[in-house]
């Protein structure tokens, strides 16, 4: 006689009361979908604070209490499944852009599309990243790349498609793969992307934003209108193509590739010039000093702002009391940010301006208050008062450019 497998009635019903004492003990630990795949438990997300509500912190401050270290140790300990191609049946190759040497949302996204690719008939592809320059980024390997060729030569760190373009088809050449893979952005990869097409005298597939069985959507007339053509070897595609990897792990092989010299390059990089950071858009922005209700002194704001090279930019309450436009705000309300120095001036850190600063790559804050959302988020934290503070930064800076351009003097 087989065994039956009985509920319990008591057990479900604790696992679905999150204030229960026990529930915990039935929810705690990874959660395996049908498929097989790990599934995140969002319910044992965040803490029951003393009045027996579900708090979410989402500084991670609460990892310090004993019930929120252990379930960060958990969360850690989790391990992925390892996804491994060990004699792949073909390539697709995905060329990374890499802002400032890391991986954005539109890298991961490309990623994840190309992984759809490798995966079809069997998943006998493997996926191949190639990175220019700089890469900082250690998550590789959870963002869905296989194989990794890095071209890390003096040259990637500057301005040349065209060299990049003849490397990009001696690898094509070498690896023959199903399919080329570019983010469509201002970033690099629309550029080489078009500029890879004319070499190897293929028909790009541009604006890709979906997946068919054997067509692509693309986005025509501006994003007016949508297009569909039959799948093409070489692919520029959209942020939100696809979703990005986030239940595998994969092996990440360096594969050796040397840089081969582009000497009928036309194209000379003359360096960066200065521009008027408010001439910038927000969303675009690297540096941001932002201002907020903590501000006492706005022409001293704007004249900080202007020392450092910095786009200003405000939170809601600045820009509804006046002393910043509308175009500055920054937040779920606003703009959403993506700048690797982000400098918050007297920002509480409600929680629309929190989710729209997410993708910066460091915050500072000034604050008088060390308890507020914005300093628990911050890298690195000024407890005082902004005027003070922002008065010494200027001090400093202007010290330091009067170091280096009497250097430079000396030098001449």
């Amino acid at each position: 006689m087989s065994e039956l497998f009985r509920r319990d009635p008591r057990a479900q019903w604790i696992a679905r009361n999150r204030l229960h004492p026990l529930h915990q003990t039935l929810v705690i630990g990874p959660v395996f979908g049908p498929s097989g795949l790990l599934r995140k438990n969002l319910h044992s997300i965040g803490f029951i604070g003393p009045n027996g509500l579900k708090r979410i912190d989402r500084s991670g401050a609460s990892n310090d209490s004993g019930q929120g270290s252990r379930r960060a140790a958990a969360a850690s300990e989790v391990i992925l499944p390892l996804h491994q191609v060990l004699e792949p049946a073909f390539y697709i190759v995905v060329v990374l852009d890499l802002v400032s040497g890391r991986l954005n949302g539109h890298d991961k996204d490309t990623l994840g599309l190309a992984q759809q690719l490798a995966n079809r008939n069997g998943g006998a592809g493997a996926v191949v990243a190639i990175a220019f320059g700089e890469l900082k980024d250690d998550s590789l390997d959870k963002a869905g790349v296989d194989r990794l060729i890095h071209l890390n030569d003096e040259q990637y760190y500057h301005y040349n498609p065209e060299q990049r373009c003849h490397d990009l088809q001696v690898i094509v050449d070498d690896l023959q793969p199903q399919h080329i893979l570019l983010p469509d952005s201002i970033n690099g990869g629309g550029d080489i992307g078009r500029r890879l097409a004319t070499k190897l005298k293929q028909r790009p597939a541009c604006g890709v934003w979906k997946l068919n069985d054997d067509t692509v959507t693309c986005r025509g007339s501006a994003g007016k209108s949508d297009i569909t053509r039959p799948l093409s070897k070489l692919m520029l595609v959209m942020e939100e193509c696809s979703e990005p990897i986030s239940e595998t792990q994969h092996e990440n092989i360096a594969i050796s590739q040397h840089a081969n010299q582009f000497t009928e390059g036309k194209l000379i990089d003359q360096g960066n010039i200065s521009v008027d950071p408010n001439a910038i858009p927000l969303a675009e922005a690297g540096f941001i000093l932002s201002g907020g209700n903590g501000i006492n002194d706005w022409p001293q704001f704007h004249h900080t702002a202007n020392v450092l090279g910095a786009t200003e930019g405000a939170s809601r309450v600045a820009v509804d009391d006046g002393n910043m436009p509308r175009e500055r705000q920054v937040g779920a309300t606003g703009t959403w940010v993506t700048a690797q120095v982000y400098i918050a001036v007297g920002i509480s850190g409600a929680i629309q301006h929190m989710q729209g600063i997410g993708q910066c790559e460091k915050v500072v804050a000034i604050n008088t208050d060390e308890g507020c959302d914005m300093v628990k988020r911050a890298d690195l934290s000024a407890i005082g008062d902004s005027t003070e503070i922002l008065t010494r930064l200027v001090e400093l800076v202007e010290q330091r450019k009067q170091t280096i351009n009497g250097g430079a003097t000396n030098e001449s």
